[in-house]
């Protein structure tokens, strides 16, 4: 039996968060989800202390944002306590979510605090590996939903229609039990954290996505991620008291940017507001909201995360075996532009794809200790076939082997090269299309594009002809330049079309404002 003086690293990570979120196309059951996940990692965790009879330390609470928990304990048998009924606890309060446990003892075997955190990063990986019976699952000859798959536990009326709900849209839906009331206060909402609002109103929220849409029924999910948290950790992970203090600051600052990015649109705030947070904290950020302000918030979002996460640089000479360059952290983002009905799970999907491939565009060729530049890429899905993105650019993006419209990433303050754009100078260029020799042009182009893919000759002459008859020849020569990257050519004309629809595309009367 371990001494009484002998610490343990608890950490606990929460599995199948975005299944659980995404797992219908309702709204209201998104948000709800969200809102369980959120809670889990703050008011369940500490909530079980006191069921067990201990005392909740914040101190002691290393992490706890985004589906992870660190938490050090003094004691082995206090720390058995909570790992016998963390699982347990989750699954009943948001059934079909379930949660990872491992732990660490500190004494001897590591040196360093990073060392005991990488090791329990490595126990929570083999334990996620490791498959957990689901607590929702039922026999065959059970009633089940018509959404979900799953046994049917309660019928409820939802806006007036009787439906079959399982336990986990149970769970869903009874977050939101009072939302009816319009004086209800969302005091525990997202939508609090991320709009900075402090009396919101139901009547101000979106629970269904049909209030999100406006002149058209596009509408954006974006997933936001940041960069050069590795190289931070290595630098103060020796540390436990720094390592809480960075994230909570690291919370802190996300949360920041979202409220700042939210006020740049100039969104009544006291009237409806189009837009749904669904993840925001550590530096994670994911959203549901009106396609035509998707790509203005997100950028401003990334430029405020990297104004409020200059804090970093207080931390450069804690340990000078690890120093890094940078003054502060960068992000990147994906932006999946899907119709209203499009499955949201594929959507989210598409959205962190698209994340990942601006990251890698970013972080390519950095020198040690360098951090990537803040970029971010988006595509407009075009059709209901569910693939992933390197299927979409073979089918959509390529029109001929060594031709390719997939022009991003576009970075947002500086970029990596020459051939990329700033997100600055898209949202410039797309406003060429809007008067009545734009449109002409914007016709033309799209007949370009469309000859690329089966007669490249015929477009080039229609390229040619294109210049001699319109007064923004000169608009024409810059979307349509052969930039070359890795021997492809590739042009923008497309990324530029497909913001231009979503912004200004009508095809039904508008939703709630």
């Amino acid at each position: 039996m371990a001494t009484d003086t002998t610490k343990y690293l608890y950490g606990a990570a929460v599995q199948g968060i975005q299944s659980f979120i995404f797992q219908t196309n309702k709204l209201r059951e998104i948000v709800g989800a969200s809102e369980l996940v959120e809670e889990i990692c703050t008011e369940v965790f500490e909530d079980i202390f006191q069921d067990v009879g201990l005392l909740y330390d914040e101190a002691k609470c290393i992490l706890h944002a985004a589906g992870n928990i660190k938490y050090i304990f003094d004691n082995y048998d206090d720390c058995q306590k909570i790992v016998k009924l963390f699982p347990k606890k989750v699954s009943e309060f948001a059934p079909g979510i379930t949660a990872s446990q491992a732990v660490v003892q500190m004494d001897g075997k590591f040196e360093k605090f990073e060392d005991a955190v990488n090791e329990l990063e490595k126990r929570l990986r083999n334990q996620r590996n490791m498959p957990m019976r689901s607590q929702t699952l039922g026999l065959m000859g059970i009633l089940r939903s018509r959404h979900t798959g799953l046994p049917v536990v309660e019928q409820r009326k939802v806006k007036k229609q009787l439906e079959h709900i399982d336990a986990g849209t149970k769970a869903k839906l009874d977050m939101f039990k009072d939302a009816e009331n319009p004086e209800f206060e969302l005091t525990k909402s997202l939508c609090n954290t991320a709009f900075g609002i402090k009396k919101l109103y139901s009547r101000q929220v979106a629970y269904d996505i049909e209030d999100m849409t406006q002149n058209n029924d596009w509408i954006a999910i974006i997933h936001a991620d940041g960069n050069g948290l590795g190289q931070i950790v290595q630098s103060i992970g020796t540390n436990p008291e720094q390592f809480k203090d960075f994230s909570e600051k690291l919370d802190a600052a996300t949360k920041a940017s979202a409220v700042l990015a939210f006020d740049s649109l100039k969104i009544n705030p006291n009237g409806f507001i189009p837009i749904r947070p669904i993840v925001l904290g550590g530096d994670d950020f994911t959203v549901i909201c009106r396609a035509d302000l998707a790509l203005k918030y997100i950028t401003e979002f990334i430029k405020q995360f990297e104004e409020k996460t200059s804090f970093i640089s207080k931390y450069k000479n804690e340990n000078k075996e690890k120093v890094f360059k940078f003054e502060n952290l960068t992000a990147c983002a994906g932006i999946a532009y899907i119709k209203s009905s499009f499955p949201f799970y594929y959507g989210y999907e598409l959205a962190e794809a698209l994340c990942s491939r601006a990251k890698k565009d970013a972080k390519k060729d950095l020198k040690d200790n360098e951090i990537a530049k803040s970029c971010l890429m988006f595509h407009k899905v075009q059709d209901s076939f569910t693939e992933d993105y390197d299927a979409i650019v073979k089918r959509e993006l390529t029109p001929q082997n060594d031709i390719s419209f997939e022009f991003g990433p576009y970075y947002i303050k500086d970029k990596k090269d020459e051939t990329k754009w700033l997100v600055d100078t898209l949202i410039a260029k797309e406003t060429e299309f809007e008067d009545k020799e734009g449109s002409a042009v914007r016709s033309h182009l799209r007949q370009w594009m469309s000859q690329l893919h089966d007669n490249p000759e015929m477009a080039k002459q229609h390229l040619e002809r294109l210049k001699t008859i319109t007064s923004k020849k000169s608009f024409v020569n810059e979307v349509t330049k052969k930039n070359i990257r890795n021997g492809i050519v590739v042009y923008p004309v497309y990324d530029l079309l497909a913001i231009h629809t979503i912004n200004t595309q009508k095809t039904k009367k508008e939703g709630r404002r």
